[in-house]
């Protein structure tokens, strides 16, 4: 046991040293050609980490330890193979040569032993500390802070950065909102726009979620608090599949990213404004499915060169809504279409009578359906002799008009000028970004499922029922208690930034616009009417606070904080109070 306790202590000296080198390597090093020095040193390091490693293994008496340990040789090892392979391919050339080429494999595989040693840390912290609520919190407040420091990195941007915009701009990553107050195409880098990609990513599905994606890979089981955790987050009901489930969500999440990656490379082809269209294409696969809103063209979607590229607009746009509807909608209806077909070939293989989908995929989907259905043909109406009329073809306006419906539900991007909307569609947009994506998705606001459990209570109480029924279910009280409380706080956060940011910003500042940022922030959509690069020093700091809130929940704090476990035995006596 005390060997491995110095064991422990040194591992955390080899991270610290890791996570120095990797900071100085991408953060501060500008030269183009690559000192060999600097790539030596990369060498002894990794050889070092290799043989602390094997170390480890040996001396490890728990299993746990033994495989973090194996995993972590086999990453370095193949580093070490692809290193000599290429070496092997530049034989001929100058040594100098050479380090250059492996230099980047080196960098790559230093990344990801650190991410795998980050995620250890957060497993590590659910023994430390238990609450899944405020675990859940926590990881989110730490990528903001360790993004802010990353992008006030001086190879992250282009003409440096101060920390409330560094800070703004990674927690809008994290929290998926998209809302920016410089210019992500101009203002930052490869490298900064590659840090910005990845908050989007582990804010999206959760720094938990992924957590739980390598416990299981690695190990094939976890603890009983990291259960509880992931459960929570993860929105699953028991715990016995949960780190199957993260498993399937992390798998899910990237095949979709790479599959509509590959679409929008192949809708960009023939344009000629984009310099790099495989990282713009993994870019905007990523932050369409997460519904980041983020984009690394100057003036968004609505750039002249894509604006009227109806086919990559489909994409986006599909994208979108399978991030808003999240994995277990989109399984628990693949599940549905799997029996149906078994069924048509083979009737007595499958009881017909046993409910495939869930109560809450019906209500959501509907609910989506709905949603998008309405608010494209009243934008096709609202904006036909608007925002509309540069578009010529009656597809062309079909899919603007989709496009407008689809991207309020907490995605962000935008195909038209905003500020040239009618009053109306502005008011009906604010509405669509209140409603927000589904519940255990990549998107924001108080969710589908809540506004259609509370528009079935209005109608229920106004037919006298007590309970709502539907789909030959009923709604439990306390589902309807959560959602009144949810539209309650929802209600109350963004009141009390609207009432801030008319105090912090100019008189004149319209109404509108300050309503629709607000709304945009906290159901973490990212649309704006070019309100969000003018906003003062400290405005940027309520909207830092609405988005994270936005995207945390508030009502999850709370019970976090305050739920206690109710062992009361008694009730006390029962009064009305007037409502009208």
């Amino acid at each position: 046991m005390k060997r491995e306790s110095i064991l422990n202590y040194i591992y955390r000296f080899f991270d610290i040293i890791v996570l120095i080198f990797i900071v100085f390597d991408f953060g501060y090093d500008f030269a183009e050609n690559f000192t060999t020095a600097h790539v030596t040193g990369l060498i002894v390091l990794s050889f070092f980490l290799l043989l602390f490693n094997a170390v480890k293994f040996f001396v490890y008496n728990f299993k746990k330890g033994k495989n973090i340990a194996l995993v972590n040789m086999v990453i370095i090892a193949v580093l070490f193979f692809i290193s000599i392979v290429v070496s092997l391919f530049h034989i001929k050339q100058d040594y100098h040569f050479i380090l250059q080429r492996i230099k980047p494999i080196l960098e790559g595989g230093l990344i990801l032993y650190f991410l795998l040693r980050l995620f250890v840390l957060v497993r590590h912290i659910y023994d430390v500390y238990f609450n899944p609520a405020i675990v859940f919190v926590g990881s989110f407040v730490i990528l903001a802070l360790a993004g802010g420091f990353l992008l006030m990195l001086p190879s992250a941007t282009t003409n440096g950065i101060s920390f409330t915009n560094a800070l703004f701009t990674a927690t809008s990553s994290v929290c998926v909102t998209g809302l920016a107050v410089v210019d992500t195409s101009t203002d930052f880098t490869i490298m900064g726009q590659s840090i910005i990609l990845v908050l989007i990513q582990l804010g999206g599905i959760g720094i938990l979620t992924f957590t739980s994606f390598f416990a299981f890979f690695f190990r094939g089981s976890s603890s009983f608090k990291e259960g509880l955790n992931t459960k929570d987050f993860l929105a699953h009901e028991g715990l016995k599949d949960v780190f199957r489930v993260a498993l399937n969500v992390v798998t899910f999440t990237l095949g979709i990213e790479i599959v509509g990656a590959l679409f929008i490379y192949f809708s960009i082809t023939n344009n000629q404004s984009i310099n790099n269209p495989f990282f713009f294409s993994i870019f905007h696969s990523i932050s369409a499915f997460c519904n980041a809103g983020f984009s690394i063209i100057s003036s968004g979607l609505f750039d002249q060169s894509i604006r009227f590229n109806y086919f990559f607009q489909w994409v986006i746009m599909i994208l979108i809504v399978f991030g808003g509807l999240g994995y277990h909608i989109i399984f628990n209806y693949y599940k549905y279409l799997k029996t149906y077909v078994l069924e048509l070939f083979n009737q007595k293989r499958i009881h017909r009578r046993v409910a495939i989908l869930t109560l809450n995929s019906k209500i959501v989907i509907y609910t989506t359906i709905i949603l998008l259905f309405v608010g494209w043909i009243f934008l096709f109406i609202s904006e036909y002799n608007h925002t509309l009329l540069e578009h010529t073809t009656i597809f062309g306006k079909i899919t603007n008009a989709a496009f407008s419906s689809v991207t309020p539900r907490t995605a962000g991007f935008n195909v038209i000028d905003y500020t040239q909307m009618t009053v109306p569609s502005l008011l009906f947009v604010i509405f669509l970004m209140w409603v927000g994506a589904s519940p255990a998705s990549t998107g924001g606001g108080i969710k589908t499922s809540t506004f259609a459990l509370a528009t079935l209570n209005i109608y229920a109480i106004a037919r006298g029922k007590s309970r709502i029924e539907i789909f030959g279910r009923r709604f439990s009280a306390e589902s309807t208690s959560r959602a009144f409380a949810i539209l309650s706080i929802s209600l109350i956060i963004i009141g009390m930034a609207i009432m801030a940011l008319l105090i912090l910003e100019p008189t004149d500042t319209p109404l509108l616009t300050v309503v629709f940022e607000c709304f945009s922030a906290y159901s973490t959509v990212g649309l704006s009417l070019n309100f969000t690069p003018t906003l003062t020093e400290a405005s940027k700091y309520v909207i830092i606070a609405v988005m994270f809130i936005g995207r945390i929940g508030m009502l999850n704090l709370m019970i976090g904080l305050l739920r206690q476990v109710n062992h009361q035995f008694y009730e006390l006596p029962k009064e009305n109070i007037l409502i009208n």
